[in-house]
Order: structure tokens, then sequence, then C-alpha cells
């Protein structure tokens, strides 16, 4: 098959021909049609990420095609149907096995290249917020907010009924992200982020902050978190990884919370499968607008991770496979 392949940590991927994966129990075999780019997939390709692969292999964490095949037993999907899954690798391909727990039959509205940026993004957000506890009534701020996770959490967390703060570099980004439901942004590149927040919540500070970002980002939620808050780690897209001060936990009653979705697939499928049924649902009421900023080629992948790692893109790029 014409797969994009990592051929060692670090090095420029390549489009080449590839073996097909081999069927797995319980498995389900795609033909792909579209497969979602995500800032995890630098960090898989440069040997940094929680979980390894090892070299030659397959990038891609999220797809969207047509059912080939189905392992014997498995009863969710069947050959024809048009479905969206993830996998911890193998998405950049023409070919995907995946585990039915992680495939999901797509309405006949949702089109291949909204769905395959669809599951990691609104899965990660949903699933999240849930774990944080975020209620109606409560404020939210969203670091990143115009990114693709970020997009997701200001969309999610408008949903449950929070009042919803963005973060974004920039006044475009904060455009995008007023856009999709925002109730207030802030630039920070131009605006400080504490006082910002200090101010827009009438000095009390963030019952929830969604955090895809690290470093100095974190620090200053640390700042403007109300007493009790909770803050969720999602990644360290800013590229530094920050110390945790305890005694500003400590005196201020506040949880942090390290989040990794990928981890639940294995540890809590069902309750990632619940919700994420939640989000179509979602969406098929018209709550979730996806937002594919850019659609290329598979063999634009380079390019493509390239531009989540400079952060120069807003919500999704879709990678297409004719």
């Amino acid at each position: 098959m014409k797969a994009v392949v990592c051929p060692a940590f670090g090095q420029d991927l390549v489009v080449t021909d590839f073996p097909a994966p081999a069927m797995i129990d319980g498995g389900v075999r795609i033909k792909v049609h579209a497969a979602g780019v995500n800032f995890a997939d630098s960090l898989i390709t440069g040997g940094k990420y929680q979980e390894k692969m090892e070299p030659p292999f397959v990038p891609g964490m999220e797809l969207a095609g047509v059912v080939t095949e189905v392992a014997p037993g498995v009863t969710n999907c069947k050959p024809g149907d048009r479905v969206m899954a993830t996998v911890t690798g193998g998405a950049f391909a023409e070919e995907a096995v995946c585990a039915w727990t992680d495939v999901y039959v797509l309405p006949d509205s949702l089109d291949f290249v909204t769905a395959a940026g669809f599951p990691v993004a609104y899965g990660t957000s949903h699933h999240g917020l849930k774990k944080a506890g975020l209620k109606a009534g409560e404020t939210l701020v969203v670091h990143g907010a115009a990114g693709g996770v970020g997009l997701t959490a200001v969309e999610i967390g408008r949903a449950m009924g929070a009042t919803v703060i963005g973060s974004a570099g920039g006044p475009d980004k904060v455009k995008v992200a007023m856009e999709h439901g925002c109730h207030h942004g802030i630039d920070y590149k131009a605006e400080d982020i504490r006082d910002r927040v200090k101010a827009l919540t009438d000095g009390r500070g963030a019952d929830v902050v969604y955090d895809p970002v690290g470093g100095g980002v974190f620090d200053a939620s640390l700042r403007s978190i109300a007493a009790d808050g909770r803050i969720l780690i999602i990644g360290f897209a800013g590229g530094t990884v920050q110390q945790i001060p305890a005694n500003i936990l400590l005196v201020k009653n506040v949880t942090v919370i390290g989040y990794y979705w990928g981890a639940y697939r294995k540890l809590a499928p069902q309750s990632v499968r619940e919700s994420m049924q939640e989000c179509l649902d979602w969406w098929a009421a018209g709550k979730l607008s996806p937002h594919v900023s850019k659609v290329m080629e598979l063999d634009q992948a380079v390019e493509a991770i390239g531009m989540l790692k400079g952060r120069a893109a807003t919500g999704k790029i879709v990678l297409v496979c004719r």
C-alpha cells in the first residue's frame, strides 16, 4: 500500500510502498479516505511521545474511510460501512487496521474529511472536561483556543453550559475562537492572561482551565485560577514543560489534572465510546461545528506536521488519500 513512513526518529517522512497491516483479533480493516493531523504526530515521529513506535512505521492517529474486512466476532460495523476510527499509529496510509472499540459508524451527512479530524480533538476535550468536572455556570479558560483541540474545548465547554474565555496568539486567531463560541477572547501576544481573566471574572478567577500549551501559559493560569479550581493539562505545544509549585496548589486548594486521552482507549474503552457518541449526538444537533482549516494530499504530511509545530494553523489539518 502507499503510505507515509517514518524511517527513523527525527528524520523526514517519506511516501513509499509499505506492507499493509495484518488483521488483529477484534480488528477492522479500513480503506482510508482521509486522516487527521495532530500536534502529537510531530512528537511521535521525533521519538518524544509517551507511546513510542519502532521505526520504520506509519504515523497518524485518526482516520475516516470504508470498512473492507472485520475479524470474527466484530458486530459494531460491517464491510461497506463508512466509519471514523482512532489508532496508535497507521492512519497516514491507504489501509489501516483498528480495534473495533476505536471504530464508529458515521452518520450519512458526516463527510470523510470532517470525520477524519473529529475523534482525537473532540474525544480529548469532551472526555477531559467531564473528568475535570466542568459544570454549567462555571467559567472555563481554554488556551490555544484557535487550535485543533482548543476549538473543540471551546465548543464543548459552551455546550456544557460554561462561560468560555479563549486565549490565542493574535487577533485573527482570537476571531476564530470567538466565531466558534467563546464568550470572551484574550490575545496573549498583546494582553496579560492573568489580568484579563481576573477582570473578566470580577477578580474571582477561572473554575477550570484547559491547557494544551504549557510553560508560561500554565503559570498565568495558576495565578488566575479560582480557589478550588481545576487545571487540565493536555500537552505542551509551547515547548516548555512547566514545574508546578505545590505550595500554590495547597494555598488555593487547586487541582492539577494530567490528562492523556489515548490511555483511556485502553483503560476505559466503554467510557471513551460513550463520550464519543455524545459528541456525535451533539454534532447531529448542531452544537458542534468541526473546523477543518486546510485539506492536503497524503504526500504533504511533512508540510502539514510542520504547520502544526509552527502553530500556523487554526482548527484541523486533514490529509486525503486518493
